[in-house]
């Protein structure tokens, strides 16, 4: 077995490290659990603490985009995903690309302004 040198990298991560990723409540991400069925972090332990996986925060973030980004009702969303998987996730992926350009260009141009 290799040795894993990326000390970033988490197998998991607790509700409220994924809502502050995503800006929402637990509640909301509990309630999301309800809605979407494929959406089941690993619970552990008496007291059922949420673990979510890499593959949990893709759905989220998924869910997230279609939701809160594009401004879906939950009924759409589920419909969507169920009929356009592929479709919905290359969408995301694309705008979340495009978001993290358009946070580089507004960096640079605040460095440029600075410099004047």
């Amino acid at each position: 077995m290799a040795l894993n040198l990326d000390k970033n990298l988490k197998l998991y991560y607790s509700i409220s490290e994924v809502a502050q990723m995503f800006g929402l409540n637990e509640s909301t991400l509990r309630y999301w659990e309800q809605e979407f069925p494929y959406l089941k972090p690993k619970t552990k332990g008496p007291s059922k603490v949420r673990q979510y996986s890499e593959k949990d925060i893709e759905q989220i973030r998924l869910i997230h985009n279609l939701v809160k980004v594009r401004g879906f009702k939950l009924a759409a969303a589920k419909k969507i995903i169920s009929s356009n998987r592929d479709g919905a996730d290359k969408t995301a992926e694309v705008l979340q690309r495009l978001m993290a350009i358009r946070d580089e260009l507004q960096a640079m141009k605040q460095q440029l302004s600075a410099m004047d």
